[in-house]
C-alpha cells in the first residue's frame, strides 16, 4: 500500500536550536522492506527504528528518512582543523605527483568528515540518549500517520474488491444454470453426432442414457463452482476483517485460480467456458488489488 507522511520538531533547544525531520513513505511489496537514510553519528537508530517498523507494518516497502537543521543565528561557530587538513594534504601529495589521482579541491577538502569543527563539542552519553529517544518518537509519530494514510487508501480498496467479489458471485450464479442443463445438453450431443455418423442405426436408449451420464460426469463443475462459492465468501470476510489480510488475499487469488482454470477445462458448452473466463478475468483483478494490500 502506498501513502506518505512528515514529521517535525525541536531536538534540543540549548544546542543550536536544532530541529529535526522524519519523512515516510511506502510503496506495494510482498514483504516488509525497511530502507533507512540517517544522518551521520546516528546510526544507533537503525536497529530500534526497525524494531519500531515492524509494529507498524506487515508488508510493504517502507522508506524512512531523518534530515536535521539548526538556526543558522543559533548556530555554534564553526572552524576548519588545520592540524587534520595540513595532514590529509601531506598524505595525498605523492599520489598527486605520480598521477593516480587529481590534485584536492578545496570543497571536497573541506567536505571531509572531521575537517570541519564545531565548537559546542559533542553531547554527553545522557544527551544522546535523550536525543535518540526524541527522535525515535518522531518517527513513531511519522509511521502513525503513514498508517493512517494507507489505511484511507484500504478503504479505497475495500470497495474495490467488494464489486468484484459481486461480479464473481454473479458470475458463479450464472455457471450453476448452465451446469444444471449439462446432462441434457451431453443427450442431445451425443444423439445428434450419432444420427449424423449412422442415420439407419437405431439407438438403445437405456446405452443412449449411459453414455450421456458418463459425459455429464465428466463435464461435471459442480464441485468447482461450489468452491469458487466459498472462496468468494472468505473473500467478503477479509475484507471486514481488522486484521491484515494481503497475505490471505495472494493465497486466495492462487484458489480462485486454480478453480476457475478447472471450471474453464472441464466446460463443456460455450457458454460456461465464457462464464470461466470472465471468472478469470475477474480474478486476475483481483490479485492486481490484493498486491496492494497489508
Amino acid at each position: 500500500m502506498t501513502g506518505f507522511a512528515r514529521a517535525e520538531g525541536a531536538l534540543y533547544a540549548d544546542h543550536g536550536g536544532q530541529r529535526w525531520v522524519w519523512e515516510a513513505r511506502s510503496v506495494n511489496g510482498r514483504g516488509l522492506d525497511l530502507k533507512l537514510k540517517l544522518p551521520p553519528g546516528y546510526e544507533a537508530l537503525e536497529q530500534p527504528a526497525r524494531t519500531l517498523a515492524s509494529r507498524f507494518f506487515k508488508r510493504g516497502s517502507v522508506q524512512a528518512a531523518l534530515s536535521l537543521a539548526r538556526d543558522v543565528g543559533a548556530a555554534a561557530p564553526v572552524r576548519i582543523d588545520a592540524t587534520l587538513l595540513e595532514s590529509l594534504l601531506e598524505a595525498s601529495a605523492a599520489h598527486v605527483k605520480a598521477g593516480r589521482v587529481k590534485k584536492p579541491r578545496w570543497d571536497g577538502m573541506l567536505a571531509l568528515r572531521g575537517v570541519l569543527v564545531s565548537d559546542e563539542g559533542e553531547l554527553n552519553a545522557e544527551a544522546r540518549a535523550q536525543a535518540e529517544a526524541l527522535l525515535l518518537a518522531g518517527l513513531e509519530q511519522a509511521f502513525t500517520a503513514l498508517v493512517e494514510a494507507r489505511a484511507r487508501e484500504g478503504r479505497m480498496l475495500a470497495g474495490v474488491l467488494g464489486e468484484l467479489a459481486e461480479r464473481m458471485s454473479s458470475l458463479i450464479q450464472g455457471a450453476r444454470g448452465s451446469a444444471a442443463a449439462a446432462p441434457g445438453a451431453a443427450l442431445e450431443r451425443i444423439k445428434t453426432r450419432l444420427a449424423a455418423l449412422s442415420p439407419e442405426v437405431q439407438l438403445d436408449p437405456q446405452r443412449l442414457a449411459q453414455e450421456a451420464a458418463l459425459a455429464a460426469l465428466r463435464a461435471d463443475v459442480q464441485e468447482e463452482i461450489e468452491r469458487l462459492a466459498a472462496h468468494v465468501g472468505e473473500l467478503r470476510a477479509l475484507l471486514t476483517s481488522p486484521e491484515p489480510a494481503g497475505r490471505k488475499l495472494d493465497f486466495l487469488g492462487q484458489e480462485l485460480t486454480r478453480e476457475a482454470n478447472t471450471l474453464c477445462s472441464k466446460a463443456s458448452d460455450l457458454e460456461l467456458t465464457r462464464i470461466g473466463l470472465e471468472l478469470k478475468a475477474v480474478v486476475d483483478q483481483i490479485k492486481e488489488q490484493a498486491a496492494n494490500v497489508e
